[in-house]
């Protein structure tokens, strides 16, 4: 019979003893910790060959295919109700598809080996971001210039409207100010303390039916009726109390946890909406919700139907959140929130409440969009369901990252351009086709710029490390 020798298999960074047996100087050696050898230069440089899928270059020309066949579907022919396939099948069997895909492979070709264009980009760059580089330098030593220029922007945004149509500032209104209000809330939650929230536009349908309710629209009547002008503190608290109890029992979850579950208090709050009808109305909505007005003795104003007066009434909350949100930013609770953004266990081992910190941004961000939400059932005098889809939420987010996730600069100019995209190209694309423009610029711009237009110091950084890794 056999018998099964005491012998060690040696392994790498582990040396076979046998019993009894002697290194090299003579002595008797006890059981070594194992110690994993690194793999040579050779050998990481043959793994990057053979996985040449992974490398930044090719995935950057996977990614623009992707968006030449976007487009050839975008510019193709539309569909109809009798032939639901005729868009795809004249789009896949044309030469325009092969067009859009060779103008995308071309692009990318010369962003990627073309030294001459690279240069001549650079350049340009450079010229461009030289007299810029040495504006805030200046600003930051002057700050009285930075306070004219503050004053100039906020003057500019208050007279230019004046030179444009009933239209155009209808949707500086109801789109561009509005999703600005929720970008800024959204960016406390996930650009400064990294909390993923997919449900963030339930609390700008909570702002909206609680100013419903205390102007005494819905089937359920309030103890006194407020001027709807008043309804904007209480429609903050409101939603701040709603982000206080959603966020309470959830906010000990992280990542893809937290936003499964801000996901389900969105459709809890839609699915409330839709059919607790002897609540809230149900999917016929809310009528009647009155414009604000402003009564204190001989100071009397009513907002009306024209659109400039709810667009300076978003320009002064927006220029009031901004200042606030730039204290808090710089105080012990903006700092707090960066530690735990950027890694929440060494924030927690520091002795960080983590969970009332994330509790307070919660609660911060919602609040902000219970304002939106008041002002938006005001401006338009009616709220349904369909008013608050979960789309929203994926667009706000999406304006957030694309302007720079903890920049404020970067989240003001990012929703107010993505906002204004889908009407702005209103008289040269179909209706159907407005969203689509809209991801292909996505798409483009999370793979040149992923730190968005106008980043943080600290997000611009941390994106070039990523890269140059």
């Amino acid at each position: 019979m056999s018998t099964i020798d005491d012998t060690r298999v040696a392994t790498p960074g582990r040396a076979a003893h046998l019993p009894g047996s002697t290194g090299a100087t003579g002595s008797t050696e006890s059981t070594e910790s194992f110690r994993p050898t690194r793999p040579s230069a050779e050998a990481l440089a043959a793994l990057r060959r053979h996985r040449w899928y992974e490398r930044p270059r090719w995935r950057r020309l996977c990614a623009l295919t992707a968006v030449g066949v976007l487009l050839a579907v975008m510019t193709g022919e539309q569909g109809s109700g009798a032939d639901l396939l005729l868009s795809l099948r004249t789009t896949f069997t044309g030469t325009a598809l092969w067009v859009w895909i060779a103008a995308a492979v071309a692009l990318w070709a010369v962003a990627e080996f073309g030294a001459a264009p690279r240069r001549a980009a650079a350049s340009r760059a450079r010229t461009v971001a030289a007299p810029l580089a040495r504006i805030r330098p200046a600003l930051d030593s002057r700050p009285r210039l930075r306070v004219a220029l503050v004053v100039a922007g906020i003057a500019a945004a208050v007279f230019l409207p004046l030179l444009f149509d009933r239209s155009t500032n209808q949707v500086l209104v109801d789109w561009v100010g509005i999703y600005i209000l929720l970008a800024l809330g959204l960016n406390v939650v996930i650009g400064w303390a990294g909390l993923l929230d997919l449900g963030f536009v339930a609390f700008f349908a909570i702002g909206g039916y609680s100013t419903a309710f205390w102007s005494g629209q819905l089937p359920v009547k309030p103890p006194f009726e407020l001027n709807p002008f008043l309804s904007i503190p209480v429609a903050m608290v409101t939603c701040l109390l709603a982000g206080i109890l959603l966020g309470a029992p959830t906010l000990r979850l992280r990542g893809d946890y937290l936003a499964i579950v801000t996901l389900g208090f969105h459709e809890i709050i839609y699915l409330i909406a839709k059919n607790a009808e002897s609540v809230t109305g149900g999917s016929q909505g809310v009528f009647g919700i009155p414009h604000f007005s402003v009564d204190l003795g001989p100071v009397q104003y009513r907002w009306g139907l024209d659109p400039l007066d709810y667009l300076w009434l978003l320009i002064g909350l927006i220029t009031v959140l901004v200042l606030l949100f730039r204290k808090l930013l710089r105080s012990k609770i903006g700092r707090t929130w960066e530690a735990i953004r950027e890694d929440e266990v060494a924030a927690a081992a520091h002795g960080v409440d983590t969970v009332k910190y994330k509790l307070m941004a919660f609660a911060i961000g919602a609040s902000t969009s219970g304002i939106a939400g008041a002002v938006y059932a005001s401006k338009v005098g009616f709220i349904s369901p369909e008013n608050f889809p979960l789309l929203y939420s994926v667009l706000v987010l999406a304006y957030v990252i694309f302007g720079g996730m903890g920049s404020i600069p970067g989240v003001l100019l990012g929703a107010a351009l993505l906002a204004y995209l889908p009407h702005g190209l209103k008289d040269v694309v179909d209706q159907k086709d407005r969203f689509m423009y809209l991801g292909a610029l996505l798409v483009v711009m999370m793979i040149y710029r992923p730190q968005g237009l106008l980043p943080a110091k600290r997000r611009r950084r941390t994106v070039r490390t990523r890269e140059t890794s």
